[in-house]
């Protein structure tokens, strides 16, 4: 039986875009782990056997498409796009949910349990840091190589102070951005 894992990196990013990632595994991969589990040196080192051993798509949706379409919108998108992509006999996606498309099946923790969606999170993962590492090279003040788009203090601050760039979702609005009701007033 065909199976093709799906995982996402950066859903709840501030800034950057969603990543989605499918995998039909023809090879073996040893040591694989959801890739939070895993150090960034063993995700790079694992990246690279999972390219060589397997049938991928990886699946780049940016933060403007996220705002105008909405975040489900991106993901289904995502999803689709593998769909049609990577022929299998069954979709695994980690979560709980299929985003509309039919012949998702949705499995909470599958990043844990299922080395096709564990070799998706890491390539998921892997393909959005070095894509926020290249935005950390335009936009410097903001530590993008750091903490990758997620909502840092760090990231919070230079928010507050530099405004925002073109990559961070303006329909994501933490509050600690939000003004305060008696700031201001004394």
């Amino acid at each position: 039986m065909i199976l093709c894992g799906i995982d996402e990196a950066g859903r709840g990013a501030l800034a950057g875009p969603l990543v989605v990632a499918g995998v039909i595994l023809e090879k073996r991969v040893y040591k694989l782990n959801d890739s939070k589990k895993l150090s960034s040196q063993e995700r790079e080192r694992r990246f690279k056997r999972i390219c060589q051993a397997a049938r991928y798509e990886i699946v780049v949706v940016s933060n403007d498409f996220i705002d105008t379409q909405g975040l489900s919108a991106a993901i289904s998108f995502a999803l689709e796009r593998i769909v049609k992509a990577l022929p299998a006999k069954e979709y695994i996606f980690d979560g709980n949910c299929t985003f509309g498309v039919g012949k998702i099946i949705p499995i909470i923790k599958a990043d844990e349990k299922i080395k096709e969606v564990m070799a998706a999170s890491i390539l998921a993962k892997v393909h959005r840091d070095r894509l926020m590492c290249a935005y950390d090279k335009l936009y410097p003040k903001y530590g993008f190589c750091k903490h990758k788009g997620y909502g840092t203090k760090e990231h919070i601050e230079a928010i507050k102070h530099y405004g925002y760039t073109p990559l961070h979702r303006k329909s994501f609005r933490p509050k600690s951005l939000e003004p305060h009701l008696f700031e201001g007033v004394l």
